[in-house]
């Protein structure tokens, strides 16, 4: 099965975190994996996105062209991308601050309020990883004790002190969407 995912938002909402952490869980679980970054010119408040691809067969191209997963963290990213995703997948939008519905009939969408559940943790920059909470349990397509490990591994040194707020987000994530995969 391969799985190619468009992760898109501002810059500064830890779009390419998202995808860095996605490849190397898929790496610790032996799929083949490819992380491309695209930034914007501004960088931190410009668009941002990454592709992510993590198959159990041989990639043939990092570029994702036409997504089975969309992680939409603003509205930009959902207008621009939803069109091109693949019939039959699935879209994931930050409804803390998208204002409106996917319009696709073909595809799954979930709504999560990342940003507003990051804020009851106390750091809204933890919204990336409520968001990715919320894929790894609607998609299974890694084992949630994988991404836990890779988080604690990313955020170490200084970051260290936000592992704890991290896995939360994550576990908060995942909630939002029990029983809908």
């Amino acid at each position: 099965m391969t799985h190619e995912i468009i992760i898109s938002g501002f810059g500064g909402q830890g779009v390419m975190a998202m995808g860095k952490l996605l490849a190397e869980a898929g790496l610790k679980e032996g799929l083949n994996v490819s992380w491309l970054p695209s930034y914007g010119p501004e960088m931190r408040g410009g668009t941002a996105n990454c592709s992510a691809v993590l198959s159990s067969e041989e990639i043939i191209s990092p570029m994702v062209l036409e997504p089975t997963e969309l992680i939409a963290m603003n509205k930009p990213s959902l207008l621009r991308f939803e069109p091109h995703m693949a019939g039959g997948g699935k879209v994931f939008v930050n409804s803390s601050i998208v204002d409106i519905p996917a319009t696709r009939k073909d595809i799954s969408a979930y709504y999560v309020p990342c940003l507003d559940i990051a804020a009851e943790l106390g750091n809204t920059k933890t919204a990336n990883m409520v968001m990715l909470g919320a894929y790894i349990k609607a998609t299974n397509l890694l084992r949630q004790k994988t991404v836990r490990e890779i988080v604690s591994r990313m955020f170490s040194g200084t970051k260290a002190a936000l592992d704890s707020i991290n896995l939360e987000a994550l576990r908060r994530g995942a909630a939002c969407v029990e029983g809908e995969a």
